[in-house]
């Protein structure tokens, strides 16, 4: 019979490293290094760590303490990539909003959160007024920049450079970051992320999204840092990597090749629309871009067709990860060696890859049974990269967790081989003439038609069939192309009760702040042009 562990042997503590002390560890051994550049600007990591210490002490002395949570609402800048550390140094908790978000929204953000400090960049005072309008508790407000509200982040930091404030000591489970979602189906809800799990996170990309990262790297960010770049510009501080900013708040594919040039850059993260955009830009074949290894993209499966233009364009260097923030991206990964631009028997088209290191994946039936291989049900996930849980949200936990597994949302199935393959939303399936309908198969073949850039497949409401699809598409520049080419083109390559009614074709779709296409404003707008219901449409495809 074995014997019992001693209690002697059991942890007493959960005590972790505090996450700041990446920034202190990259200092000591890359002292004189560029760690980060934003225009003509560079800091070194010694640079760096100074000036964390600096906000982190101005923080302390005007009485923010462990646990406060410190709302920021700014662009992608130096002081923002360095405020995240400077919070997490005296165990306060950082709430980054993405900047595209209006005053009201980020309001809400605040009162959520139950913040008691705001950093806000200067272009945003609007986005000050309405915190201060609608959240009471705010004691303390620091802008970036010159600003008619506040202190002035730079100036606190040049009186405290020099201070060396004690560093908080943290457990597993102390949260460091509100990562909040997007919102799509309601309210943002702010996804509670701990130091301990964030170690983890880190330590998960390097294995699995970024293998043989050191300091001799450069990460260009060419998404907001609130969201999925923070954490990947993270990973980046863990290996003393550079961090490289886009000049300017709006996005432009010149300048991002000019600097993969200039700086080398080895890695970048972004989301699929994004890469779609690099790499159908001219400027993807004016400059050297053979310094990259990785070329990350996340919060959205990428088409077949954008993908295999990619691959033409920038060699195997994509790196496709599937997770929501609730996951910090920790579920699957298809690295490099399994992207191929061609269709062969031995790729795996239309995969998001396998588990993540130390992730389980598990896919269920709507009572929580789990589902057999090839059977579609929703991806639900297990493994120490998953959040602590929604801040101030039990009706949201209960929802969010079943029997230990967190269940996001999304419809997919595995192979033999533990392969994923995303269906689509949940709510984004419809149900016509009985039949369960995934939009993302059909729009993947819609994509493959040559005039066709984007495209959305929505179920709309139908007085025969329940519900019906619609195609709403945006074509390629001079293209002309008809409803009846597109239902041609489609014909054949999927069954025919999947067939949509209608193909609507629009200027542009609207996106997230996130770069994701954004089907409930493709259906407000549906809407509100008169284009539901669609009882008109009445024809047999069943």
């Amino acid at each position: 019979m074995m014997a019992q562990p001693s209690s002697s042997i059991l942890p007493i503590s959960k005590k972790v490293m505090n996450l700041a002390h990446f920034v202190g560890q990259s200092a000591a051994r890359h002292r004189d290094e560029i760690a980060l550049v934003w225009g003509e600007d560079t800091w070194s990591w010694a640079d760096l760590h100074q000036r964390v210490k600096a906000m982190a002490a101005a923080l302390a002395t005007q009485g923010v303490k462990k646990g406060d949570r410190i709302l920021v609402q700014s662009k992608n800048c130096n002081q923002m990539f360095e405020s995240m550390f400077a919070c997490f140094y005296i165990g306060a908790i950082w709430v980054p909003a993405n900047f595209r978000q209006t005053p009201e929204e980020v309001a809400y953000l605040s009162q959520s959160s139950g913040a008691s400090v705001i950093i806000c960049h200067c272009d945003f005072p609007d986005h000050v007024a309405a915190v201060r309008q609608t959240a009471p508790d705010i004691r303390l407000t620091i802008s970036i920049g010159p600003a008619g509200f506040g202190e002035d982040y730079d100036t606190l930091v040049d009186r405290h450079l020099g201070d060396v404030p004690p560093m908080a000591a943290v457990e597993y489970d102390d949260p460091c970051w509100f990562f909040f979602t997007s919102g799509t189906t309601g309210r943002p809800k702010a996804a509670v992320l701990t130091h301990g799990q964030m170690a983890f996170v880190v330590t998960n990309h390097l294995c699995d999204l970024m293998p043989g990262t050191t300091y001799r790297d450069s990460s260009l960010v060419v998404a907001p840092l609130s969201h999925g770049a923070g954490v990947h510009q993270l990973t980046q501080v863990a290996r003393g990597a550079k961090t490289v900013l886009l000049a300017n708040d709006k996005f432009d594919a010149d300048e991002a090749w000019r600097l993969v040039e200039r700086w080398n850059v080895t890695n970048l993260f972004t989301v699929p629309t994004i890469v779609k955009l690099l790499t159908e830009h001219p400027a993807v074949d004016r400059y050297n871009h053979s310094s990259l290894r990785y070329v990350i993209y996340a919060g959205a499966p990428m088409y077949r067709e954008d993908q295999k233009h990619a691959l033409r364009k920038l060699g195997k260097v994509l790196v496709q990860y599937f997770g929501l923030g609730e996951v910090t991206g920790n579920i699957t990964v298809l690295p490099p060696e399994l992207h191929d631009p061609n269709d062969g028997l031995d790729v795996k088209v239309g995969t998001c890859g396998y588990e993540r290191t130390g992730m389980q994946i598990s896919i269920q039936d709507e009572q929580g049974r789990e589902l057999g291989t090839h059977e579609t049900g929703e991806i639900c996930v297990c493994g120490p990269a998953v959040f602590a849980g929604y801040y101030d949200n039990p009706e949201a936990n209960a929802k969010a967790f079943r029997d230990g597994w967190f269940r996001t949302g999304d419809l997919g199935h595995m192979d033999r081989e533990g392969y994923l393959y995303i269906t689509g939303r949940s709510s984004d399936m419809y149900i016509s003439g009985g039949s369960n309908i995934y939009p993302r198969e059909i729009e993947e073949k819609i994509l493959t038609h040559p005039d066709v850039a984007e495209v959305a497949v929505l179920g709309v409401p139908h007085k025969t069939w329940g519900e019906v699809g619609v195609a709403v598409c945006v074509l390629r520049p001079q293209a002309r192309v008809s409803e009846r080419d597109v239902l041609a083109w489609v014909e054949g390559k999927v069954a025919r009760y999947k067939m949509p009614k209608h193909v609507l074709f629009w200027d542009a779709l609207p996106k997230s702040a996130y770069g994701k296409i954004a089907k409930k404003d493709i259906r407000s707008e549906l809407a509100a042009r008169g284009d539901l219901p669609l009882d008109a449409f009445a024809g047999s495809n069943h």
